[in-house]
């Protein structure tokens, strides 16, 4: 549980347990040499003694019900009538025998440790004067200067070392307070950050199911329309390849919707998906081939997250040749290396000018997919690179490094 300004620090009931102890021992001391060095007179000593033991009961009872206030806390008027009534038995005491100066250091410490500044100081202000008091009434003999000097410097000692404690504990809990602040605005921050990220991964996938899925089925549709009258054949054909899109698109959405992951790799490696892939969009244009460069037994197992992206920048790499490049023709390329993974997707369409940043109409939304193919590489802990030039056709390169911690 986080400690907020109102909860008990552990150190300072640490400290007032000390308190407590060295009271207790002290008091005890107190009655020791009253009844040792005490008056003759039996009934003064005994009420001495009285006084010295409703002195120790006042002093711990008013602990358990006038507890002392927190810190940054003014104390309650019953802890202040407590103090009071405490310092004035305590006077009376020290009126009575001088062993009763030894019970001082408890009460100055109680009063700087709890009490506000503007009221601490003065009270041990006070609690010195009269120590030094007492011990002179009580002294023998000449003048002795350590009676004054002594209580004097250890009233100034204790009290700046408390005042200078306080004030540290004050500013330590305005750093506490400025932390708690900034982590809990860095909290809001990484989840405003999670959305946004989510968001755009929710975007770049809906745009790879749905997006190329339709522009797809578009042409084909447009295909199968141009060829109705002259070549019924082709155009149900076209059909019938638009209503397969269709049924993989609603496969996808409705693996989307599950668990988000590429329906072509949950039901094959990613080798046989790029090459189902080159088959399915080789209709109506452009005609893709697959070529796999690996050596026997690779690619072994990869990241779900990396095989995904590597589908992916394909599919959309090949939308973009169909759609925007006007290609005849695509190769797929997976290269294998021990410690590298690429694909390359190369296309005879017309190219662009890759210096160039899209502007409006469909220029738009080629950029729209670079950009995703790019978000997708980095995610992956890969590069994407797009060599291109107008009239020249298109390569895409997508290049994953692997590791020895990839599984």
């Amino acid at each position: 549980m986080e400690r907020d300004g109102t909860e008990p620090d552990p150190d300072a009931r640490w400290l007032t347990a000390a308190l407590h102890t060295a009271f207790v021992l002290l008091l005890g001391g107190a009655i020791a040499r009253l009844l040792t060095h005490g008056s003759a007179d039996g009934g003064r000593t005994g009420r001495v003694l009285a006084l010295f033991l409703a002195f120790g009961v006042l002093y711990l009872f008013g602990r358990l019900r006038a507890p002392a206030p927190l810190h940054g806390e003014r104390p309650t008027v019953r802890h202040l009538c407590w103090l009071g009534a405490v310092l004035v038995l305590w006077l009376v005491l020290l009126a009575l025998e001088p062993s009763a100066t030894w019970c001082t250091m408890p009460l100055l410490f109680t009063g700087l440790h709890r009490l506000p500044v503007r009221l601490a100081v003065p009270l041990a202000g006070a609690l010195v004067v009269l120590v030094v008091v007492s011990e002179i009434r009580v002294a023998t003999g000449g003048f002795n200067p350590n009676l004054v000097i002594a209580p004097l410097a250890l009233g100034i000692v204790a009290t700046a070392v408390l005042v200078h404690s306080r004030r540290l504990t004050a500013r330590q809990r305005l750093l506490i307070d400025d932390l708690v602040r900034a982590r809990g605005e860095l909290a809001a921050t990484e989840r405003h950050a999670g959305i946004l990220a989510e968001r755009q991964r929710l975007s770049a996938e809906i745009h790879d199911i749905l997006a190329q899925s339709l522009s797809s089925q578009q042409m084909l549709l447009q295909a199968a329309q141009r060829h109705w009258h002259t070549a019924p054949d082709t155009a149900h054909t076209h059909v019938r390849d638009a209503a397969a899109t269709a049924d993989r698109a609603l496969a996808e959405v409705r693996r989307f919707v599950r668990d988000l992951a590429p329906l072509d790799l949950a039901e094959n490696s990613l080798v046989q998906a790029l090459r189902d892939l080159a088959e399915r969009d080789g209709a109506p244009a452009p005609a893709v081939e697959f070529r796999l460069d690996a050596e026997p037994g690779l690619p072994g197992a990869l990241p779900g997250p990396v095989e995904a992206a590597l589908l992916r920048v394909t599919q959309q790499a090949l939308a973009n040749a169909r759609e925007h490049a006007g290609a005849g023709r695509a190769v797929i390329t997976l290269t294998c290396l021990e410690d590298r993974i690429t694909v390359d997707i190369a296309d005879d369409g017309r190219g662009f000018d890759v210096r160039r940043s899209p502007h409006r109409g469909r220029a738009a939304d080629r950029g729209h997919g670079l950009a995703l193919m790019r978000m997708r590489a980095r995610q992956a802990g890969g590069t994407l690179t797009v060599e291109s030039a107008s009239g020249e056709g298109t390569v895409v390169t997508m290049s994953v490094p692997l590791t020895r911690e990839t599984p």
